[in-house]
């Protein structure tokens, strides 16, 4: 195994290498090229997603697991207007950022230039193979991908049918690599290339995470966890906070920017939780409180202290009553993980407030958790979301996967 992951590394740094002198047109046409091959292949997408999915439901994965699987035409619209976005983007490779000059007259500026070759490893969503082959496209980067064992056909079919797009564009197919086994010595193997794989990007749960972490000979840009919060405020508009609230745990509880945690204050607590809760429950979401909560909600379950750590990925909610903004700041410090937080609140001081003092990947006001996501942030799509602050934090788009490297222009300057 190590000898083909040895192999791999090999083409893929001699791909990047072609990459990094690529100039913007070929790629933005190679990525066009691979949104319109998915469209094209898309029932043949829909069949090899078909089996993962069965496969799934055989082995008894929940219905949350289950629906980050699915390809539907929905998402596969998504994709290929990822693709689309992405290719339309502008060209960061070669930017250069700043110049300034210094007393000699020395020029001295910084370029942007892609990272290399980049290793992700995954699990579930196979749209991540297409997200991951754009954004390193586009940032002049080489991949290897692998992915889980629960969406082995999805990504082998998606890998395909983006490998072949680059080669019919001119550019080198093994830019884009698949790890073609479920077999896990496979990961350890791609954690030793160090001399031949650039960063690694986990993508998954927290153990993978923490797998990743704990071999990886390279740099690792990671998130462990999404233990995300929704603040509602005394002076938050209710209208406002219900919907927000609700979508931010139900629209896809699977994914690492659903809600996990609904913090509310103790003002409005007895007039918004009885609906709000009323809601939760008929989308069939299990609670569980603190004590003041049980006290207006008797049949809740009582949370306890390993709920305000937890990332449920699932129809669970932990809920706490808060007597204010501060009580609010405290509990997301200690417990949440610098993924996504929100506050729902008419009181333009305490939303600038909350932006000021929650250190997480995303901050939102009056809008749902679930827009921590790089193609509804407008980066067309996303690698990951990064919840570590070096080098990237938060949703990782085109320029994430750049580095900068100084430049600078003499005139025949000596050092003296």
């Amino acid at each position: 195994m190590l000898d083909v992951m040895l192999n791999m590394g090999k083409m893929a740094r001699g791909a990047a290498h072609q990459l990094a002198k690529a100039r913007s047109e070929p790629k933005r046409m190679a990525l066009e090229n691979m949104a319109g091959a998915l469209h094209k292949e898309r029932r043949a997408i829909e069949a090899a997603n078909r089996k993962d999915i069965e496969a799934a439901r055989e082995k008894g994965l929940s219905g949350a697991k289950v629906d980050r699987l699915v390809l539907s035409d929905k998402v596969l619209d998504e994709m290929v207007a990822g693709l689309r976005e992405v290719a339309a983007l502008p060209d960061p490779v070669g930017e250069i950022t700043r110049m300034w000059t210094r007393p000699n007259g020395l020029q001295v500026g910084r370029m942007r230039i892609p990272l290399g070759v980049i290793g992700i490893v995954y699990e579930s969503r196979p749209n991540v193979t297409v997200d991951a082959a754009a954004l390193c496209l586009k940032a002049g980067n080489a991949v290897i991908l692998r992915g889980g064992s629960e969406a082995f056909h999805s990504n082998q079919c998606l890998a395909s049918i983006l490998q072949q797009a680059l080669r019919d564009s001119g550019l080198p197919g093994e830019s884009l690599q698949l790890v073609g086994t479920t077999d896990r010595q496979a990961v350890l193997d791609m954690l030793q290339l160090e001399e031949h794989i650039d960063v690694m990007i986990p993508r998954g749960g927290e153990e993978l995470i923490r797998f990743v972490t704990a071999h990886a000979r390279m740099p690792v840009l990671k998130h462990y966890k999404g233990v995300c919060h929704v603040y509602v405020d005394r002076e938050a508009d209710l209208s406002m906070a219900i919907p927000i609230a609700l979508n931010s745990k139900v629209q896809r509880p699977g994914v690492c920017n659903a809600m996990e945690t609904l913090l509310v204050h103790e003002d409005i607590a007895e007039y918004f939780l009885p609906e709000m809760v009323s809601l939760f429950r008929g989308e069939g979401v299990e609670l569980r409180g603190c004590p003041r909560t049980r006290q207006l909600i008797p049949d809740c379950a009582p949370a306890t202290e390993e709920d305000w750590y937890a990332e449920y990925l699932d129809l669970v909610l932990a809920v706490r009553v808060v007597k204010n903004m501060d009580e609010a700041i405290g509990h997301i410090t200690q417990y949440g993980s610098h993924h996504t937080e929100a506050i729902v609140t008419r009181h333009i001081q305490r939303a600038h407030r909350f932006i000021g003092e929650v250190q997480s990947s995303l901050v939102l006001v009056n809008a749902s958790t679930r827009f921590n996501d790089g193609f509804q942030l407008g980066l067309g799509a996303e690698i990951g979301i990064s919840t570590s602050k070096l080098h990237a934090f938060g949703p990782m788009g085109v320029e994430e996967l750049t580095t900068t490297k100084f430049i600078a222009f003499g005139d025949g300057q000596v050092r003296s």
